[in-house]
């Protein structure tokens, strides 16, 4: 249908044209005054936007009408109505604004009950996820053990858990907790528990092996080639143990100096058990002067530890007389000694973060100028504990 038949068809019934022999419309009658008369059943303008009324006037060969001021030919009028309702102005409503209506308007209740219930669990979860990010960090540190001593009494006839302060002071300067991981024993005659090293696993968000003592040889299959290197085989059980834990929750580790050691041995890496004597052309790696004895450390190509200190080159402290021999499976060497290339990083491949350092991070000053600054280890390590803490 035409834009005008439109127009026709929404005119009222009684004001609609009628077609003469010679196809002119009949002019409505008009009063002396020249304005149309006014008939027995009146009509109203019509108050909508969409549809108002124009009066139609049409000469008359007899009697012609003089149109009033307001007044259109019945042709302009009806060009006119067209072109209203033509434009798109004319044919905005007060809900032409309004979003069409969504395609599942007419879905089943159930259908809008699940939609509904589910953007619901979204939004909770997404609510849940933002506060356990926000949390603050739970880190687990693993346990020195002080061993009792031959016919000691009182506190050194005691087996002892402690914890170096300066490596919890470092690994809190970053606004986290820091909590002591003790060894299990579930056999205990006096105070027997159910609880394991998983549970710390789960309920921590990442785990820093501390230094210690010497990694037993019989923890990488070997015999000690003397009394003093023997090691503590008691902890090797225990952090090894805790180590499975942690990577197999998916959480970071971080090892320093033994741990670094330690996490070599765990993937069937050996040790030198003294640098000294199994490497005689290396440098001094532990003297009297402790934590002040220093060397460079190089960055072989493609280290992701170069990438988290930007640097080439760097020094650090030397407090060990053990170190990798043999590298074991799925690592790879991070950084090593300038002097005798005597492995100083390593890092596991199949995991977000496990990474071993040979020196005590912990002893180095923040921005510090000539020591490595070993913040953005830290950094990227607690980076990732907020990354698997799900």
């Amino acid at each position: 249908m035409s834009d005008i038949q439109d127009s026709e068809a929404n005119l009222p019934p009684d004001r609609t044209p009628t077609s003469t022999a010679s196809g002119a419309a009949k002019p409505i009658s008009a009063d002396a005054s020249g304005a149309p008369a006014a008939s027995q059943n009146p009509v109203q303008p019509q108050a909508s936007a969409d549809h108002a009324v124009t009066p139609v006037v049409a000469a008359s060969a007899a009697a012609p009408v003089q149109p009033g001021p307001g007044a259109q030919p019945a042709a302009e009028a009806t060009q006119a109505q067209a072109h209203a309702q033509a434009s798109p102005q004319a044919q905005q409503s007060p809900y032409s604004s309004l979003p069409p209506p969504p395609h599942h308007a007419g879905d089943a209740p159930w259908a809008q009950t699940w939609r509904f219930l589910t953007a619901r669990l979204r939004q909770m979860s997404d609510k849940a996820g933002r506060r356990v990010m926000q949390r603050t960090l739970k880190i687990g540190v693993s346990a020195r053990i002080f061993h009792p001593e031959s016919g000691a009494k009182g506190l050194r006839s005691k087996t002892l858990q402690y914890l170096e302060e300066s490596i919890a002071q470092w690994v809190m300067s970053r606004d986290v907790l820091v909590f002591m991981i003790p060894t299990v024993n579930t056999n205990g005659l006096v105070h027997p528990s159910n609880i394991r090293l998983r549970d710390y696993a789960k309920h921590l968000d990442g785990l820093v092996l501390q230094g210690g003592a010497d990694v037993s040889p019989q923890s990488y299959a070997q015999a000690a080639t003397r009394p003093e290197w023997s090691g503590d085989r008691v902890r090797d059980m225990y952090e090894l143990e805790l180590l499975h834990e942690f990577i197999e929750a998916g959480k970071p580790v971080l090892g320093i100096c033994r741990g670094c050691q330690l996490i070599n041995v765990a993937f069937g890496g050996t040790l030198y058990q003294d640098i000294a004597t199994d490497v005689p052309t290396a440098i001094p790696h532990v003297n009297e002067q402790y934590d002040s004895n220093y060397h460079a450390l190089h960055f072989p190509q493609g280290s992701s530890l170069a990438g988290m200190v930007k640097t080439e080159n760097a020094m650090v402290n030397s407090i060990h007389h053990q170190a990798v021999r043999d590298l074991g499976r799925d690592l790879s060497v991070e950084a090593v000694s300038g002097p005798d290339q005597i492995v100083e990083a390593i890092r596991y491949r199949k995991a977000p973060f496990v990474m071993g350092l040979q020196w005590h991070p912990e002893f180095h000053r923040a921005g510090g100028a000539e020591l490595l600054d070993c913040t953005p280890i830290l950094d990227s390590f607690l980076r990732a504990a907020r990354e698997t803490r799900f």
